[in-house]
């Protein structure tokens, strides 16, 4: 079975909603990032402490993402998107109230499980409907997907900076962003594409006829190395989001709301990279790209582990860009064949948000030996393993042969 065709209108109204699913995303993602410092402190929590506390959140997101594929399958993109923004929302609230209502670290570790959970469901429906999009358009258009997502978070990280300097309550902040994302994110789900259309469609399509099963993705060599590939990139980006703030602050002792605007460096550069690497990829492929990304990620981090304060922002910057597309370029490559999409992705993301599942208790127990700051020299680490194997998300034939030629006309 094929997928329906869509005309133009649908199209750009379904790319327009998915541009919202990302931006929102990033806010609610960000709305907690942006707060973590101030949170560390109101509960009086060390590095290790702190750590454990972020796992909760990586714990809910990694249980979601193997069965997000299958919940696609069964429900639909529509109803698994607006189950996640429902069940991050939720969560979003919750870890507010444990830290300004409660003062209870179970509590905040509750509402994280299930913002993890949300954030994760949604993460996966949100990319399968983007490479739908993408493959309509007959053109690169992720990169561009995930530049909303961390442009969500530039703003929100902002925001989130000038309501720490403000003493704002963390429950007050989380409780508006938790009703304006659920808000937004219902308005843009009227516009996704039609359901057959989806890349789910196409799996389910595929399976029906060859017998093919989803686990069948974590036998595939390529699919589990660009899932490395991933990995790091994830490691490289959520380092930053959970840990930036709080180097910035213990280790250049600067204020917190200073660290957030270190944060808010990281994550402005990173949108610029994704923004204008989307013509990159298309004139040079995903393999060099990718090097000078790594390789920016490495110098970055390196620049906010042993330079001055100035310095430091400086490397926030250069990390940022470093950061920028490992992540949506693996999005890419799981969809490379659109029949195994979902499959591919599913396992490819669980991969990758293994990164978030290890890393902030890793760096929690690196800090509490070595300071945060130092412990951030494994992001370093992991980028050059990842330099080793970047082929991998290499295009295939056909896709490079004709990147240049015009995009074909839907409907």
């Amino acid at each position: 079975m094929t997928p329906v065709a869509v005309d133009r209108q649908t199209l750009e109204r379904a790319k327009l909603a998915t541009f919202a699913f990302f931006l929102l995303a990033g806010v609610a993602f960000a709305s907690w990032a942006s707060r973590i410092a101030d949170a560390k402190n109101d509960l009086g929590l060390g590095a290790g402490e702190l750590g454990a506390t972020l796992f909760a959140m990586s714990v809910g997101s990694v249980l979601a993402l193997p069965l997000t594929g299958r919940v696609v399958e069964r429900f639909g993109v529509v109803r698994t998107i607006r189950a996640g923004m429902i069940a991050a929302a939720l969560g979003a609230v919750v870890v507010g109230l444990g830290v300004d209502t409660f003062a209870s670290r179970p509590v905040v570790m509750g509402g994280l499980f299930l913002l993890g959970v949300g954030v994760g469901g949604w993460d996966v429906a949100m990319n399968l409907e983007a490479t739908d999009v993408e493959r309509h358009l007959g053109r690169a258009i992720m990169p561009h997907f995930h530049a909303a997502f961390s442009g969500g978070t530039v703003l929100t990280a902002l925001l989130g900076a000038g309501l720490s300097w403000a003493n704002v309550p963390i429950l007050a902040h989380l409780s508006v962003v938790a009703v304006l994302v659920t808000v937004a994110g219902l308005w843009a789900l009227r516009s996704c594409l039609p359901h057959e259309a989806t890349a789910a469609g196409a799996t389910a399509a595929h399976k029906a006829t060859t017998g093919e099963k989803s686990a069948s993705a974590w036998r595939e060599p390529r699919t589990l190395l660009i899932g490395l590939v991933v990995l790091v990139a994830a490691f490289t980006e959520g380092t930053a989001n959970d840990w930036l703030a709080v180097a910035f602050h213990e280790g250049h002792q600067l204020p917190t709301w200073a660290g957030v605007l270190a944060f808010a460096t990281f994550l402005t550069c990173m949108t610029v990279g994704r923004i204008v690497g989307t013509s990159l990829l298309d004139e040079h492929g995903r393999v060099p790209v990718l090097r000078v990304c790594f390789t920016l990620a490495i110098i970055g981090s390196a620049m906010v582990i042993f330079g001055n304060a100035w310095l430091a922002f400086v490397g926030a910057a250069i990390w940022g860009v470093g950061a920028s597309l490992g992540f949506p370029v693996g999005m890419s490559a799981a969809a490379d064949d659109q029949a195994r999409a979902a499959a591919r992705m599913s396992v490819i993301a669980t991969i990758g948000y293994a990164a978030f599942l290890a890393g902030p208790p890793l760096l929690g127990f690196l800090g509490d030996h070595w300071g945060v700051l130092k412990s951030l020299t494994v992001v370093g680490a992991g980028a050059i393993l990842a330099l080793l194997i970047v082929p991998v998300t290499r295009e295939p034939q056909r896709a490079v042969d004709h990147a240049a030629e015009p995009a074909q006309p839907v409907g």
